[in-house]
């Protein structure tokens, strides 16, 4: 009888920045997440919910209880919950998504909170979050964004990825498909 063999599965770690903690999602996050996550300006560029469908508070303990831990457990990354540490309070998420172990590739996302954008966060986070990631062995780590999204284009680029091309029509918004601008950071960039 043949076995099958699971992914691995990375380490579940705490991360620290200057002004974040990069923790597990909780369900005290789960009135944050859904207040993130039916705002506009977030679902303009991320298709949460899928689109057509409604994000409910159901959705967000979904996500929190079950499919953010889920990612890990099933060998597909990682998700962090990024809190402000002179608050406390739930700031945006961070993730490493579809990631190909024999490749060593993962792939980084991130949304942030109404009430965290513009001070920098999603850099902060994206730059903790990737750094990890080489540190562990990744050769590559990708960041793909609608090509109009140009906040989520400039942390990219602030965070030290290499511009690399566009996919065309690659992903469904709840307003039509968009492009999405590729880029990657591997090890060599770092040194």
């Amino acid at each position: 009888m043949a076995t099958v063999q699971s992914a691995p599965i990375m380490p579940a770690v705490i991360l620290e920045t200057e002004r974040l903690r990069l923790r597990a999602l909780l369900e005290s996050d789960i009135d944050d997440v859904l207040a993130s996550c039916v705002d506009p300006e977030l679902q303009r560029w991320i298709p949460l919910p899928a689109p057509g469908e409604t994000y409910t508070r159901t959705t967000a303990e979904e996500f929190c209880l079950k499919a953010a831990p889920a990612i890990r457990t099933g060998g597909d990354g990682q998700h962090w919950a990024m809190v402000d540490k002179a608050t406390g309070r739930f700031t945006g998420s961070v993730a490493l998504l579809r990631t190909q172990w024999p490749a060593l590739v993962t792939e980084i996302g991130y949304w942030v909170s109404p009430w965290g954008r513009g001070r920098g966060y999603a850099t902060e986070a994206v730059v903790a979050v990737s750094r990890w990631a080489v540190n562990q062995g990744f050769q590559r780590v990708e960041l793909k964004a609608a090509v109009g999204n140009t906040g989520s284009r400039k942390v990219a680029e602030a965070a030290g990825f290499a511009p690399e091309g566009t996919e065309r029509n690659a992903m469904p918004l709840h307003e039509g498909r968009s492009d999405l601008a590729v880029y990657g950071l591997i090890p060599a960039d770092l040194a």
